[in-house]
């Protein structure tokens, strides 16, 4: 499974390796309004947007599922969302306390 992560500044990378997602979500510690996120996409259009605020939100364009979100989630648990995405496990990445639509304030 294909995936890819657009990063704060320096744009999308593919296939990076879990070393390397924890060094893009590590940009979120320099705030930063104008880029103020991150996020993973994989094939079938499912994307995890980090926020440097600890929002996350799980959503896909595509099929018009989501958008929902999660708040002050801490980086660890972020990267492993990440890599379930990665991996293809969006059934793992579906279960837990998702709130529907986007978070107030980003």
């Amino acid at each position: 499974m294909g995936y890819f992560v657009e990063t704060r500044w320096s744009g999308s990378e593919e296939n990076p390796t879990p070393e390397r997602m924890r060094e893009i979500l590590a940009e979120l510690d320099v705030p930063d309004d104008e880029h103020p996120d991150t996020w993973l996409g994989d094939e079938d259009g499912w994307t995890l947007s980090a926020y440097q605020s600890g929002a996350l939100v799980l959503e896909n364009l595509e099929t018009g599922e989501g958008p929902f979100h999660r708040t002050a989630v801490p980086r660890d648990d972020i990267l492993r969302l990440w890599l379930e995405l990665a991996n293809g496990r969006i059934d793992d990445v579906r279960t837990g306390p998702w709130k529907p639509g986007l978070p107030s304030g980003g």
